[in-house]
């Protein structure tokens, strides 16, 4: 019992320690994103395209990221806990995102048997 009270209070700390977004200045900011193991087929106006599924937090609906994680390799079949920073971008191309994604730090990559 002992055991199990401490896996759960475990969990519960890692899980609201990784929902948070910090501010760090007007147009950067520190996120955690989870990554899901599946690639879903998207289209972004520039054509066809394979999107890896992100979230905020793991209660949310998984959505389709259609940018780059600067110094982040995706591996299909491997979901991941990831800490980013955004920074927006003044005046971006008109077919590119106004934010920019950077690895921080890899949290979590655990194999998912299936998907």
């Amino acid at each position: 019992m002992k055991s199990s009270l401490k896996i759960l209070s475990t969990a519960v700390f890692f899980i609201s320690a990784v929902q948070c977004s910090v501010q760090t200045s007007d147009n950067t900011s520190i996120k955690t994103l989870f990554v899901s193991a599946e690639q879903k087929d998207c289209s972004n106006g520039a054509g066809a395209q394979k999107c890896i599924l992100v979230r905020e937090k793991p209660t949310d609906q998984w959505t389709y990221f259609y940018n780059q994680i600067d110094g982040f390799t995706y591996q299909p079949g491997y979901d991941y806990v990831l800490t980013v920073s955004t920074t927006k971008i003044a005046n971006p191309p008109a077919d590119a995102s106004s934010i920019k994604y950077t690895l921080i730090k890899q949290i979590s990559k655990t194999k998912r048997e299936q998907f």
